[in-house]
């Protein structure tokens, strides 16, 4: 609803979006989702309709909450909302985090494919719908298996290692995008009948009686099957905060909310984000070994507001040194 209301009241029509307007969307994108943050602090029991201990109990033994209970029944209620909107906000940077990676792809989509800037903001409302839907069905579905399946969390930390050891080793490396050798265009090519230019801002037309699929709609494609690629990565960074389906969901739809206007915020900046990578690289090694040694650190005290601050610390160090910092342009 809030992305119709996007598209259909304050930008029917296509154009390419400012600076400023980058800022003012991002904007209330980031305070809608602190909204939700507040709204769990204080009303965080409506989503499993929690009214007794007990059933405060059993969620914390369904999905491993750190919460210590006590006989009071308001305190307890206090003390799970308090714990389940800091899953939720941590949630909440890791996946926005690392969305600005995949920012960073998107923006050498668009560029590869030659596509109009304004025509940007089309492409990005509906991948992000589908984007949706995929991150539903792949949250609900790790959650289930991972209930059934604990030692499957052990996978999850190992993948998040490699891919950010391999983050930090690529790092530099001049990506590119051969658009005619791209998986899903070679596949669409194949399967889909593919006019050959750009029609405004179609997805597809009708000519000489056919149904016709415009290359608008192989970036829409290319840019759904990148975002389940990144899903892979971030969605499991999160359940290495909390296990509760809902409160990923949650922090993922809100991030994903907000990407299209801090993607157009970040192509505009992208020179404070000199060394996001090493950063990024550097977090996803630490919710790796955050997931494999999970039951250790438990028993030490390590807590969802150390992995705040520990995420809060990456970031701004990433950005304030590529301020200070910036590499110098090669001649």
């Amino acid at each position: 609803m809030l992305l119709m209301f996007d598209l259909g009241i304050f930008n029917k029509k296509s154009h390419v979006i400012k600076f400023r307007e980058a800022i003012i969307w991002t904007s209330v994108w980031i305070s809608l989702g602190i909204a939700f943050y507040l709204f769990i602090y204080f009303k965080g029991d409506i989503i499993h309709g929690i009214s007794s201990n007990e059933d405060i109990t059993h969620k914390i033994n369904e999905y491993h909450h750190s919460i210590k209970m006590t006989d009071d029944f308001s305190t307890n209620l206090k003390t799970y909302r308090k714990a389940i909107s800091l899953e939720y906000l941590t949630g909440y940077l890791i996946e926005y985090a690392l969305s600005v990676d995949n920012i960073f792809v998107m923006i050498l989509i668009f560029l590869s494919f030659g596509v109009d800037p304004k025509y940007y903001k089309k492409v990005l409302f509906w991948g992000i719908l589908g984007a949706i839907v995929m991150r539903f069905i792949f949250i609900f579905l790790s959650s289930a298996l991972i209930q059934q399946f604990n030692w499957i969390l052990y996978i999850f930390g190992g993948l998040l290692i490699i891919t950010g050891i391999r983050m930090f080793i690529q790092r530099n490396a001049e990506e590119k995008i051969e658009t005619s050798r791209h998986p899903v265009v070679r596949f669409s090519s194949r399967y889909f009948k593919i006019f050959p230019r750009y029609v405004n801002g179609h997805f597809f037309i009708f000519k000489n009686k056919k149904f016709l699929f415009t290359p608008l709609f192989l970036v829409l494609l290319v840019i759904e099957f990148t975002d389940v690629i990144f899903a892979i990565d971030s969605v499991p960074a999160i359940f290495s905060v909390t296990k509760d389906p809902y409160i990923i969901f949650f922090s993922n739809i809100f991030a994903i909310l907000g990407l299209r206007s801090l993607f157009f915020l970040v192509s505009n900046v992208m020179n404070l984000f000199a060394y996001l990578k090493i950063g990024l690289s550097v977090l996803l090694v630490f919710i790796g070994l955050k997931m494999i040694f999970h039951h250790w650190l438990d028993l030490i005290g390590f807590s969802v507001s150390h992995s705040l601050y520990f995420v809060l610390f990456i970031l701004l160090t990433s950005i304030l040194m590529s301020v200070l910092f910036p590499p110098k342009n090669k001649t």
